[in-house]
């Protein structure tokens, strides 16, 4: 009797603990969140519930779990997978906990910053994006390390690994050069202000917005939702425009063909009473010119300016659109013209072209071939 009650009295009481623990600690974070609505660290912290529950419950059995006395032909593979649990979990918990840190670190500063410095929130957000990446990519890589340790064979084997770390890691450095290229040029990225997510670059001839930077790969969101992935490495190896850089106004032209006797003044007129319609013309600057001229058409430019892209390339379609509009209704003959009548040379020295061979005819055998017609 006693050898099942005590095992059901140690792991019941485990899971029981384990799971007043934890909902009495959720409880606890579910007020302070509520009591603090300004920082989300509360609820943030309300993810990693599920690896602290397991680390809780790890950390009992692997401590009571010799009182059992189950298994105990099989106690190193039980007590060794308990530690694996308890390993996996403490890293779990801690990357929960640093991504919950660093979120509430990065909104307090964008909620203080955001209307006046954008560009540099944007700055912060990529550089704290890859600060949560390369801290949960260093304790993932410390607690396989710390998994691995557990097993006698891999402890014996780390003095010979230590011994040929210098020739390996030439190897490895010759055979992942393109990697650690990247990741280089992620971190200097992420802090030489470069490029930031939600900064509008022009990339190989493609407009879009960054939508996500890593160590390796730059993710571009275009205009008709397509995603371009390149690495980072592109950034800091060609050139690149970059919209956002600096202060994000823009100004933007508009080109329109129109004939040589298109009304500059009325036009001129219109462009204004267009752009004091459009919410998206910031009023910094106007203006209308003759910018070239062909044989048939004048080459008009205005010239228009936004807060930002998105609201330059709004400015642009609607003033376009509705300047067409504006000349089709009120003054068409302004619109380009294409002369489509044939051309006739005149008579040259008394001579003219026949229509049948194309050779000079003079006008005087002409005449005397087709005598007029005599009225009757």
């Amino acid at each position: 009797m006693d050898d099942v009650l005590r095992p059901l009295i140690v792991v019941g009481g485990s899971v029981v603990l384990t799971l007043l623990l934890g909902w009495a600690t959720d409880r606890l974070l579910r007020k302070a969140d509520e009591r603090h609505h300004e920082t989300p660290l509360w609820g943030l912290l309300r993810r990693a519930r599920v690896p602290y529950q397991l680390l809780l419950i790890a950390v009992l059995l692997r401590a009571s779990y010799d009182e059992t006395r189950l298994l105990t032909s099989h106690d190193v593979a039980v007590g060794r997978t308990l530690t694996l649990v308890l390993i996996g979990s403490a890293a779990w918990m801690a990357i929960r906990i640093a991504a919950a840190v660093v979120e509430t670190s990065y909104t307090r500063y964008a909620t203080n910053h955001r209307e006046r410095d954008p560009a540099r929130v944007r700055r912060v957000r990529t550089q704290v994006t890859l600060i949560r990446r390369v801290v949960s990519a260093v304790v993932g890589v410390v607690a396989v390390a710390a998994m691995l340790l557990t097993f006698p064979a891999m402890r014996a084997a780390g003095a010979s690994l230590l011994a040929s770390a210098g020739i390996l890691g030439i190897v490895a450095g010759v055979a992942a050069q393109s990697t650690l290229s990247n990741m280089f040029a992620g971190l200097q990225i992420a802090f030489g202000d470069m490029v930031r997510i939600g900064d509008t670059v022009v990339v190989d001839g493609e407009w879009g917005t960054v939508e996500e930077i890593t160590l390796t790969f730059l993710t571009v969101r275009t205009w008709d939702e397509r995603r371009i992935t390149m690495p980072v490495s592109y950034f800091t190896s060609k050139p690149f425009e970059n919209w956002s850089r600096g202060t994000p106004q823009m100004t933007g032209t508009v080109f329109w063909h129109v004939d040589h006797s298109a009304p500059l003044d009325a036009m001129r007129a219109k462009l204004r009473d267009i752009l004091r319609e459009c919410p998206a013309w910031d009023g910094r600057a106007c203006n209308l010119t003759v910018t070239d001229s062909t044989p048939s058409t004048l080459e008009v430019r205005a010239l228009v300016t936004a807060k930002d892209a998105d609201d330059i390339w709004t400015v642009r379609v609607e003033v376009r659109e509705r300047m067409m509009r504006f000349l089709a209704d009120e003054h068409p003959y302004a619109l380009p013209r294409v002369n489509t009548a044939d051309a006739v040379p005149p008579p040259r020295d008394g001579l003219e072209i026949a229509p049948s061979d194309g050779m000079p005819v003079p006008a005087a055998r002409r005449a005397h071939a087709h005598p007029p017609r005599q009225p009757r």
